[in-house]
């Protein structure tokens, strides 16, 4: 009899120390039931003798986050990285205070508060998922979440030349029951030293939003290199293509010490239709945060067509 691993003379033909219920037949012909205590059979031997390499193969085999159009996102599990606010948060902390305008309180970004100017440039849907890491990652209800980032430009509102008196491309957000906020903004422009990015602060509830010293975490998403390509191949992000060649995601001075590993956005969409852009948010309350780590104001960022211009390095 084929493929039995036993056939002793006047004894059961077996396999695998099992009796064969059909033992003239091939073992692929021994029913159902054989064939599922086979599998099971072998699948204890995998983990016993085999899970290191069997969980090997599946890593190789799961789709890699490259951070680009339509990829995944490279969040980790861990906290969100404090990182620096910047000389331009407009959050009071050195000057020009926007979370005191009765209309910071907004979804769609792209105008000034309360003005006529509006920031042009391919549109994004921005997510953010805010979670606490105290309450295993469960959605962080009724957090505030103030965004604020670059024009296509590279210029932020109340700070650079010619939008000095300018709101726009800041507001703030209250997470819903899923812990998620959602605004509706422009792709931000790459300004030299920098790679593209997205500043957010995030605090306790609303009321808090007005003292930048009661953010319970302050940190920075990133644009992933292949949507950022495609943006700044247009003509009104004139610049962002050049520094974008000038930086990447290990020398940047933000993201550089990890790569901006859990920063990196998940993005999908395209030019012609906007862009979705998301983020997972892990905070955890148990922490101290560096509170954004505010240089003094100076400067004034530059249009990224001006090589050698704009914000300082890592700001």
């Amino acid at each position: 009899m084929t493929g039995s691993d036993s056939d002793k003379p006047g004894g059961a033909a077996t396999f695998a120390g099992r009796p064969l219920h059909r033992p003239d037949e091939e073992i692929m012909d021994q029913g159902l039931t054989f064939d599922v205590a086979t599998l099971l059979s072998r699948r204890r031997v995998l983990s016993m003798i085999g899970i290191g390499v069997v969980t090997a193969g599946l890593a190789a085999c799961a789709p890699v986050a490259s951070g680009g159009t339509g990829s995944a996102s490279g969040n980790s599990d861990g906290e969100i990285p404090d990182e620096t606010a910047g000389p331009y948060p407009g959050d009071g902390s050195n000057g020009p205070n926007a979370l005191v305008d009765s209309g910071i309180v907004r979804s769609d970004i792209r105008s000034s508060i309360g003005g006529t100017a509006l920031a042009s440039g391919v549109p994004i849907a921005l997510t953010l998922k805010i979670l606490d890491m105290q309450k295993n990652n469960a959605p962080f209800e009724s957090v505030a979440v103030y965004v604020w980032h670059c024009d296509s430009a590279g210029r932020y509102s109340m700070y650079s030349s010619g939008v000095e008196n300018e709101t726009y491309l800041r507001g703030v957000q209250v997470a819903d029951a899923d812990g998620e906020v959602h605004f509706t903004s422009i792709f931000p422009g790459c300004y030299s030293g920098r790679w593209p990015h997205i500043h957010f602060e995030v605090y306790p509830d609303l009321s808090s939003i007005s003292d930048s010293t009661k953010a319970i975490s302050t940190s920075q998403l990133a644009m992933p290199q292949d949507a950022s390509e495609k943006v700044y191949a247009l003509a009104g992000y004139s610049g962002s293509s050049q520094n974008l060649a000038g930086v990447s995601l290990t020398s940047d001075n933000v993201f550089g010490n990890d790569g901006g590993v859990s920063q990196l956005a998940t993005v999908t969409g395209s030019i012609e239709e906007g862009f979705q852009v998301e983020l997972r948010v892990p905070i955890d309350t148990a922490t101290t945060p560096a509170l954004g780590d505010r240089p003094p104001s100076g400067g004034k960022p530059g249009n990224p067509g001006d090589q050698g211009g704009g914000p300082p390095p890592g700001r």
